[in-house]
């Protein structure tokens, strides 16, 4: 299959925006800009006052918390998680599962997101389905427990989940363990995690420097910060995913730089749960990885990787004092091609030649976008993920024009509708 985009205003990699050509050839993007001599496409997008991106990456979610949405708010993190989440998480049906992870697809693609890095469980071959249905990237992982009386079996549960379906769906999915928190997880099952994984080649998914108790109780309990303490573990070895890295010291830092750990930065979960402010602009500065995600619905309580932007850059500012923190570009990065470093990706997140094609085209037209200086300030500033016209995973449209291609929405909302009714039902 091979598909033109036309004059279209494109974010490239350089920084630069311009108006360019497109041409996609099956999976991948086969030209920005001229396109190959006898070119000739199967399909043709006109791309008039329309603004390419690379898809958003969600780095950090939990998808089929979408069941969960409105729940229970404006709590802090250890009370709503052990009162609220937790108690009704074990109500959770494969069924839900799946019908949960199906109205986070359905979200994340309305919303322009092309990939997402999620950690929940049981049943999370059924997020898998999901993903297989929809046509988005998702990279998964089996959250572990670790004081649960199952520990292990969730652990075999896991490593299951990657041999069944690390590299399905022509490589869109990709397995990564996930032992929760070094709060849920004692040393000796992190240790057990990081040994499932080493076999495998499997990298890891955990939250990590979430709040100031996490800090305090690891000192209390270990005598080490949670980076040092993970670190004696052996658990960083396999490659690492960290979310959240709120209350960081020199040495965390120091260990982040050392293992190469990316950071999901979660700036509307964090505000929410008041959580902290992660020091996104020094990680920056230091040459580290920093993504962006949404963190799950119940506690931001949204999908929308653009709000996810608009905070980063929004919030740096105004913490340090200084406008140019977390300039748009920067934060428009974060959120795109930083979050598929993140996950692992080296071909995601660019519009280039070679690279799989996940594009994103958002509508240029109304009075957010008018006058037109600077389409990236524009994005970041002004507009709302209502703009996301067509979305294209892996050189398939996944929507157009507003409308998903892949997914049945009306039947998702009906079937997550009933599902959170019986969640709730007494």
């Amino acid at each position: 299959m091979r598909i033109t985009i036309q004059n279209v205003m494109a974010f490239l990699p350089t920084g630069e925006s311009k108006k360019v050509d497109i041409a996609i050839e099956n999976d991948r993007i086969k030209a920005v800009g001229e396109l190959p001599a006898g070119w000739v496409a199967d399909r043709l997008i006109n791309g008039d006052r329309k603004f390419a991106i690379p898809g958003f990456v969600n780095a950090h979610t939990h998808a089929s918390m979408t069941l969960l949405r409105s729940y229970a708010d404006d709590m802090e993190l250890m009370d709503w998680l052990e009162n609220k989440i937790w108690p009704i998480e074990a109500k959770l049906t494969s069924n839900d599962i799946y019908w949960g992870a199906m109205l986070a697809a359905l979200e994340m693609i309305k919303s322009g997101t092309t990939a997402f890095a999620d950690m929940y469980g049981p049943d999370m071959e059924r997020v898998a389905e999901a993903v297989q249905v929809s046509g988005l990237r998702g990279v998964l992982s089996r959250g572990l427990i670790g004081v649960a009386p199952d520990s292990d079996k969730k652990l075999e549960e896991n490593v299951s989940l990657y041999r069944d379906y690390h590299g399905e769906a022509n490589g869109r999915i990709q397995i990564m363990f996930g032992p929760h928190a070094l709060y849920t997880c004692p040393p000796d099952y992190l240790k057990k995690v990081s040994k499932a994984a080493s076999t495998l080649g499997a990298e890891i998914h955990i939250h990590m420097s979430e709040t100031r108790f996490e800090i305090e109780n690891c000192l209390k309990e270990y005598g080490k910060r949670p980076f040092a303490h993970v670190e004696s573990t052996g658990l960083f070895e396999n490659g690492t995913l960290a979310a959240h890295c709120v209350h960081l010291d020199e040495e965390d830092i120091d260990i982040i730089k050392k293992y190469g750990i990316r950071v999901a930065h979660n700036p509307g979960s964090n505000m929410k749960l008041a959580s902290g402010t992660a020091p996104v602009p020094r990680l920056l500065k230091e040459g580290i990885t920093v993504a962006l995600g949404t963190d799950g619905t119940s506690s931001n309580n949204n999908l929308d990787m653009l709000e996810e932007v608009n905070l980063a850059a929004m919030l740096h500012k105004v913490v340090s004092y200084d406008p140019t923190a977390v300039p748009a570009k920067t934060a428009l990065q974060m959120g795109t091609v930083e979050g598929a470093k993140a996950l692992g990706y080296h071909d995601v997140g660019k519009l280039e030649a070679g690279q799989k094609a996940d594009i994103v085209l958002l509508s240029m037209k109304g009075a957010a976008w008018t006058p037109c200086y600077d389409p990236v300030s524009l994005l970041v500033y002004s507009a709302n993920a209502s703009a996301a016209d067509t979305v294209i995973v892996d050189g398939r449209l996944l929507m157009e024009k507003r409308e998903v291609l892949t997914m049945d929405e009306e039947k998702i909302l009906y079937e997550a509708g009933k599902c959170a009714d019986r969640l709730v039902a007494k």
